[in-house]
């Protein structure tokens, strides 16, 4: 499976899925990350793991003209699923539409719990809803913001102490371990 990365932030969850793909416990290849931050981790990351990467100013442009500069370069590497690893944008109606049922996001939070929310936020919402347990949601991308189908959850416990960056180190452990499970099974969705 040829896997395409679009990421604005940190790309924890590069690392854990290239290491799977090298150590033969997922059959897929990255081949390209996109970047719309051009000081992102996810764009170092990737240059340090010698896959090739892009970054897109999406600064004065509309989003339509955005996504078509990034389907573009996902079509010339022939991608089968894009994964939103800590991406900072909505994409519009005809990114999703012409990508439909291959996009997968993760959320930081146990979806429908805390949509909408990104990054710290999301944890911050946790702490302050007094819940005892959290985690992470693969689901595919549809128009509705963090509301298309969930594919995959995976929890954790929430601790008294918990800041939002101790709950969103938990949290990120298991996103590479849920995005690598749903690639495994990516044929065995029906949706």
């Amino acid at each position: 499976m040829r896997l395409g990365i679009l990421g604005s932030t940190n790309g924890t969850d590069l690392l854990p899925i290239f290491e799977a793909i090298q150590g033969g416990q997922l059959s897929a290849s990255i081949e390209v990350v996109i970047s719309n931050n051009g000081g992102s981790g996810i764009l170092k990351k990737a240059s340090d793991l010698g896959i090739e990467h892009y970054f897109i100013c999406h600064k004065n442009k509309k989003r339509d003209v955005f996504d078509f500069e990034m389907s573009q370069i996902l079509k010339d590497k022939k991608i089968d699923l894009i994964l939103l690893v800590g991406f900072m944008r909505i994409l519009s109606s005809d990114f999703v539409d012409m990508w439909s049922r291959k996009i997968i996001n993760v959320h930081p939070s146990l979806l429908p719990k805390h949509a909408g929310g990104m990054n710290n936020a999301v944890h911050e919402s946790v702490l302050a809803s007094g819940e005892s347990e959290t985690g992470c949601t693969i689901h595919l991308v549809t128009k509705e913001v963090d509301g298309g189908p969930i594919l995959l959850q995976k929890s954790c416990p929430v601790y008294s102490g918990d800041t939002a960056a101790t709950l969103k180190e938990r949290v990120q452990k298991l996103e590479g371990e849920a995005f690598i499970e749903v690639i495994n099974n990516w044929s065995n969705y029906e949706y």
